[in-house]
């Protein structure tokens, strides 16, 4: 495989993981607040390498969509699907999450994890996954927010330049405000602050083959291309107080 393109989701896909603060433990809080059970069809919007979308066939066993901007990220999360045997209950395509070419009403429940976050019009992301999601049905977001307010220049340019964030992270309260203007009700909102324990549960939304898959393509791209190790030399250092102002937040709004 050729190397890639140096920036923050490229990365990512050709490891083979992405995150979302918060962890697996997370994702379950965002399940539940957004009641999907089995008879459930879900929209994983930003699906990334099909960690969550997986989860959800093999754990919950409902139907699930999921969509990237990425092909990589598609090839990705298909792999996974195989070796998970989650095939026949989830489906991939690459898809815009501002132009979701699906049907108004289709979905039980929309989840977006960290994706809203990485793209200039919020606002257009959050209309679309309400504008996919039956009546009665739930759309749920965990997004990244500055907890403490006005943070600190340095630390705006270092998350911006650090995560390829291509304009400011809102506020809790512009969130709320997002999911209102789409049309959403009854919102429920939970605040979280960086919590290492919470944070180390991204690991259990992998396999130990899964995670010897993403230390060696790692370290074989870092012994082999100079300019990735003058990249992560760039990020190796995370500003002194980053997250007394940066969380991240559940933001789940019925239809």
């Amino acid at each position: 495989m050729a190397d890639p393109e140096l920036s923050y989701f490229e990365l990512q896909a050709y490891i083979g993981t992405t995150k979302h603060m918060g962890g697996l433990e997370t994702t379950k809080e965002l399940i539940e607040l957004c009641r999907i059970s089995r008879d459930s069809y879900v929209l994983d919007v930003g699906c990334g390498v099909g960690a969550t979308a997986c989860y959800l066939a093999r754990k919950i066993g409902c139907r699930v969509v999921g969509v990237d901007l990425r092909q990589s990220m598609i090839a990705r999360a298909e792999e996974r699907a195989r070796r998970e045997g989650a095939g026949d209950r989830v489906e991939f395509k690459v898809a815009d999450a501002q132009h979701l070419p699906f049907a108004d009403a289709l979905f039980d429940a929309v989840l977006c994890e960290s994706v809203a976050t990485f793209i200039a019009d919020k606002q257009r992301v959050v209309n679309e996954c309400a504008r996919v999601t039956k009546p009665g049905g739930y759309v749920g977001f965990n997004e990244e927010v500055w907890i403490k307010t006005p943070p600190p220049g340095p630390l705006v340019e270092f998350v911006r330049r650090t995560w390829d964030i291509e304009s400011d992270v809102p506020s809790a309260e512009a969130w709320v405000k997002m999911l209102q203007e789409a049309g959403l009700k009854d919102i429920e909102v939970r605040i979280y602050e960086f919590d290492a324990r919470r944070e180390s549960t991204q690991v259990r939304r992998y396999h130990w083959r899964d995670m010897w898959r993403m230390f060696y393509r790692t370290l074989l791209l870092y012994i082999r291309n100079p300019a990735f190790r003058k990249y992560m030399a760039e990020r190796r250092r995370t500003p002194q107080g980053l997250f007394d102002y940066l969380g991240y937040g559940l933001f789940v709004g019925g239809k």
